[in-house]
């Protein structure tokens, strides 16, 4: 594909921001966890890896090597990982109450989806 190096560091770039958004509310403690805002709980501060992920990412998308596109592809594959763990830890349920997801957990897993399918299909210039 012609361009899904610039659609790549678009989507990071997008990724890296909804680490800002408001990723699941828990009524019981009356709070909005963000991927950087998760006080009364003990998840960490998961979006902190995702965007360094994304940062890695956006340096191998610029980066015309093969060696860059096969570091991407691993990059992007944790990233997607760690979506998918970050969804599934973040909006589990706990004691019968189930956090109310909002928009920035399925951008997130939406926005590593995409990100991967970009890195499995760079353009590279080859030389013969």
């Amino acid at each position: 594909m012609k361009y899904s190096n610039y659609v790549g560091v678009i989507v990071a770039i997008l990724l890296i921001g909804c680490c800002f958004l408001p990723w699941v509310y828990i009524e019981s403690i009356k709070t909005t966890i963000t991927g950087l805002h998760t006080e009364p709980t003990r998840y960490g501060k998961p979006g902190i890896l995702h965007i360094a992920f994304s940062v890695l990412c956006i340096l191998f998308f610029l980066i015309p090597t093969l060696w860059a596109k096969r570091t991407n592809l691993f990059v992007g594959a944790f990233n997607f990982a760690w979506g998918i763990r970050n969804f599934l830890i973040v909006t589990h349920c706990d004691f019968g109450e189930c956090p109310e997801k909002r928009f920035g957990i399925y951008a997130i897993l939406l926005l590593s989806i995409l990100m991967l399918v970009m890195t499995t299909i760079p353009k590279v210039k080859l030389k013969e």
